[in-house]
């Protein structure tokens, strides 16, 4: 089949957003070719994009249906995801006989090897472009698969997700051609001819590229890994968390039909699907034609993979523990409110919400003068009963419980200590079924052995513990352990001293975690900025890779020299 995307199409249509991406990459400013707004698409947006209404048809119009991608070795149908708002979404997806469809993968590396960096990156962008033309149908699949509040999915699950796809474009494309395509040879051999050869550098992807995807942000945490391996030459076996396929389902249809048009296989790109209870994961991870892994999800299955799939390169995002040392603040309300939104956004579901706030029992300096530790927690249970006093803005902020076992653990929260702040229930007036609960403060001491287990494990959801210290200084130094036992996405301060500044900096620099500082304003610890900021180093037990950096693609591509006679 000819192409209908010429590389010449391609490059007049996206080399300019290519090289605007190299340059944020470098100057780490802010840039972003997706629009956050909604209005952005649709009639008088976006051309050719998904206005609100048809992103809402077009979402309703795939439940309840077959999505059939035409894949080699389909062998049956998977489904049953049920929406953390209440509906069953009804859509079946192809199930995957492994023996015919990863040799089918495969066959169409060779040609997608000799594309070269450059054409493989701008099909990515033509793929990531027609995904962001559908920004408001994927939204809706990503509010009903994660139970985000739809603005959350919009953004987080659109622009900002196709942000950091393009981000890895950009990070694998610049690692690629960092070697000359060719070289002529020569070592001069004195009074005799010199010594020629004519050499050529060709970037390989290692093999077949597995996506584990996650339940909370399964286009956020998938699109870095999945087009990371594309550009560097790699096809991709996309295996969505169960209770969140659509999503992932339908940026495979889209990756297919470029791959298509461009002229190349479309099985480069391929989903894998799984039944109830089948959990193929495993059995994935360890066949010998996976030769790249892609995580987000528990610590337990994280240590899984990095233990046993010794033939694949393995990158992990696990669990960790975050924290916030509350030092002295000259704006304590600021300070309070930011504080309130970080623990409520998404009902803290995210692996960057802070859980632990270290605060000295003496108190802290403020502009509202000295507050005692007491003080500090009753006024954050304050700040977030505020923020959340009105049940339709709580609901807009919220979103609902992603699964049954985040509810257990708000529920049980109580037993670990005394209670600050107390969950409860929101009505959702457009969702009735959809679970959602406000946060929960818990107090904990942190100078007792007895509540250390408690503060020292994540407890993933609405829940944070207001750990007292007995000083800034124990409080660098439980951060410290906290971030080399149990490793941590973000850590977040607030302190009016260069000293403490500089102590606790030195704590993040030795454990390798990234730090945010004295946010008061609308900037929040748990969001990072594609392009700018990094998502994780790679450096302590809560990932070992950072989204994104050269590290995370470089190992994803080897090149091979063919050198010949000159």
């Amino acid at each position: 089949m000819a192409a209908v995307l010429t590389p010449q199409q391609l490059s007049e249509t996206h080399r300019p957003t290519l090289d605007q991406a190299l340059d944020a990459i470098s100057t780490r400013a802010y840039w972003s070719p997706h629009p956050e707004h909604p209005k952005a698409y649709g009639e008088g947006g976006a051309p050719g994009s998904l206005g609100a209404a048809e992103g809402k048809a077009a979402f309703d119009a795939v439940l309840n249906t077959r999505l059939d991608l035409a894949q080699p070795g389909t062998d049956g149908w998977a489904g049953g995801e049920i929406s953390p708002y209440g509906p069953e979404l009804g859509v079946e997806y192809p199930h995957a006989d492994l023996d015919v469809l990863l040799p089918a993968m495969k066959a169409g590396m060779a040609a997608w090897r000799a594309a070269g960096p450059e054409v493989r990156a701008l099909v990515c962008l033509e793929i990531l472009s027609r995904i962001s033309a559908r920004t408001h149908e994927l939204a809706h699949a990503v509010m009903h698969t994660s139970g985000q509040a739809f603005m959350m999915a919009f953004q987080a699950g659109g622009p900002h997700a196709q942000d950091r796809g393009l981000e890895a474009v950009a990070y694998a494309y610049r690692e690629q051609v960092r070697t000359p395509e060719t070289a002529d040879w020569a070592k001069p051999q004195g009074k005799r001819d010199p010594l020629k050869l004519h050499k050529s550098f060709i970037t390989s992807g290692r093999g077949i590229s597995l996506l584990i995807g996650c339940n909370t942000f399964p286009t956020w945490n998938g699109y870095p890994g999945l087009f990371a391996s594309l550009a560097t030459g790699n096809p991709v076996l996309v295996k969505p968390h169960p209770r969140a396929v659509l999503p992932l389902a339908l940026t495979v249809s889209i990756a297919r039909e470029v791959l298509v048009e461009a002229g190349f296989d479309p099985n480069l790109v391929a989903l894998a699907a799984e039944r109830p209870g089948e959990g193929i994961a495993k059995t994935l991870a360890v066949r010998p034609e996976i030769r790249i892994i892609d995580y987000t999800g528990s610590t337990a299955f994280g240590d899984w993979l990095e233990d046993n799939a010794r033939q694949a390169q393995v990158y992990t995002e696990k669990a960790g523990v975050n924290t916030i040392v509350v030092d002295s603040t000259d704006d304590y309300r600021g300070m309070l409110a930011n504080l309130a939104f970080s623990l409520s956004l998404y009902s803290g579901q995210m692996c960057t919400t802070p859980q632990n706030l270290l605060i000295p029992w003496d108190g802290i300096a403020t502009d509202d003068g000295t507050k005692s530790y007491d003080d500090v927690v009753t006024d954050i249970a304050a700040a977030v009963t505020g923020l959340l006093g009105d049940d339709a803005r709580a609901a807009a902020l919220l979103g609902a419980l992603v699964n049954p076992d985040v509810k257990a653990r708000v529920e049980a929260a109580g037993e670990l200590g005394e209670v600050a702040l107390a969950s409860r229930t929101v009505a959702n007036a457009e969702f009735p079924d959809a679970v959602v609960r406000t946060p929960v403060l818990v107090k904990l001491d942190g100078t007792k052995t007895d509540d250390s287990a408690a503060y020292l494990s994540e407890c993933f959801g609405p829940v944070s513990f207001a750990v007292a210290v007995e000083s800034t200084s124990a409080a660098l130094d439980l951060l410290r352990r906290t971030i080399r036992d149990k490793g941590a996405m973000t850590v977040g301060a607030y302190t009016t001293s260069p000293e403490v500044e500089r102590g606790i900096e030195d704590v993040c620099l030795d454990e390798s975690a990234q730090l945010s500082l004295n946010l008061t304003g609308g900037v929040y610890v748990n969001q990072t900025a594609a392009f700018s900021d990094f998502h994780g180093s790679g450096g302590n037990p809560a990932a070992n890779a950072a989204l994104c950096d050269g590290a995370f693609v470089a190992n994803r591509f080897r090149v091979v020299e063919v050198r010949r006679q000159a």
